[in-house]
C-alpha cells in the first residue's frame, strides 16, 4: 500500500513539473508575433507611446489570477480602437499575452 501511495505522489509531482515547463513563455516567438502584428508601432516595453508600455500593462494586471486569460481575450477581440491579433493560433496569442505580462 505504501508503494502505491508513493507512486501516486510521484506521478502528481511529475505532472506538476511538466505543467510548469509548458507554461514558460517563448519570448522570441512572442516578440516575433508582436512585430508581425505591428504592436510596437503603438507599444514599447519600457515607454508609453500611443498605447501603454508593456511594463505598465504588466503592473496593471500583476497579482490577478485571470490576467493571461483577460489579456489573451483582449488581443483576440481587439475592443475599442485596438486591432485584434490576426496572425497566430490561440497558443501563440496566449504566449504573447504571457510575455507582455512578464515585463
Amino acid at each position: 500500500m505504501k508503494l502505491k501511495h508513493a507512486l501516486a505522489i510521484a506521478s502528481i509531482l511529475t505532472m506538476g513539473l511538466a505543467g510548469t515547463a509548458a507554461a514558460e513563455v517563448d519570448a522570441k516567438a512572442a516578440q516575433a508575433l508582436a512585430k508581425a502584428e505591428k504592436c510596437t508601432k503603438c507599444h514599447d516595453v519600457e515607454k508609453d507611446k500611443k498605447g501603454p508600455s508593456f511594463k505598465s500593462l504588466a503592473a496593471k494586471y500583476k497579482g490577478k489570477a485571470d490576467a493571461v486569460a483577460t489579456m489573451t481575450k483582449f488581443l483576440q477581440t481587439g475592443p475599442n480602437d485596438h486591432a485584434a491579433i490576426s496572425k497566430g493560433d490561440e497558443a501563440a496569442i496566449k504566449n504573447l499575452a504571457a510575455w507582455i505580462l512578464a515585463q
